[in-house]
């Protein structure tokens, strides 16, 4: 069961990563994975941005653009476009890591 969560874990890290919107690409490779909790029978694996957590909100849900330019969109005012890169690969995650806990043990 361990391995299919390590296997799931480092399935969403790659996802982000992939779809996470591209600058510098310093956001991109900024997503890592850390085992969180870990005993004999449960194991917890953390995905997070390890230097660019600040910006991983604003880019998911978007945020209003108030004197100066958006360093993502480039508006001058208004509200920066939201890139939701995080939410569906968690929702594809929840239903993925059952399955894989299945293969696992079968």
């Amino acid at each position: 069961m361990k391995a299919a969560v390590k296997k799931t874990a480092t399935e969403v890290k790659k996802e982000i990563s992939a779809n996470a919107p591209k600058r510098t690409g310093k956001y991109r490779k900024s997503w890592t994975t850390k085992k969180t909790k870990e005993n004999s029978h449960s194991l917890e694996m953390t995905v997070h941005s390890k230097d660019r957590y600040q910006l991983a909100h604003l880019l998911e849900k978007g945020h209003v653009v108030k004197n100066g330019r958006s360093r993502i969109t480039g508006k001058a005012y208004g509200n920066a476009n939201a890139y939701p890169h995080i939410a569906p690969v968690e929702d594809w995650a929840k239903s993925e890591l059952p399955q894989e806990v299945e293969r696992e043990l079968s």
